[in-house]
């Protein structure tokens, strides 16, 4: 190994733990600077008005708390779930003519794996949004 010249590391000219060192200090300091300049400048009056949460011009009643059905996020996640398959699917329609008949029988048995999932969702009732008799 050769030894490291200490003035080649102190050097602003070279990339180095020096020059990262300043640059970063220096974003500190202008962070600070900033943070207290807004504080020390910016407008202290509070009013009524300033207090209420801003809903697009649109005066807000009631909470903002609403309670969504648990079938909402079944679906949200039931979407996710084969959005993500279609992102595979689509990787693989890329490469399948270099991964061959291998690549195929293995994306076959991936999407019949996720089609005896949605059959169980299916059957369990996770995909009808008023259903009483939920099993999920």
């Amino acid at each position: 190994m050769d030894p490291i010249e200490l003035s080649e590391t102190l050097s602003p000219w070279l990339p180095g733990n020096f020059s990262l060192a300043v640059f970063m200090l220096a974003i500190f300091v202008l962070i600070g600077i900033i943070l207290i300049m807004t504080s020390w400048l910016g407008e202290k009056r509070s009013e009524p008005d300033k207090q209420l949460p801003y809903e697009s011009g649109i005066i807000p009643s009631g909470t903002a708390r609403l309670r969504y059905p648990v079938p909402f996020f079944m679906v949200a996640i039931f979407f996710l779930l084969f959005d993500v398959e279609g992102a595979y699917i689509f990787s693989w329609s890329v490469a399948l003519r270099s991964l061959g008949w291998m690549g195929w029988c293995q994306m076959a048995f991936f999407i019949f794996v996720l089609l005896l999932g949605l059959i169980y969702i299916w059957a369990k009732g996770g995909l009808d949004w008023y259903s009483k008799n939920r099993l999920l």
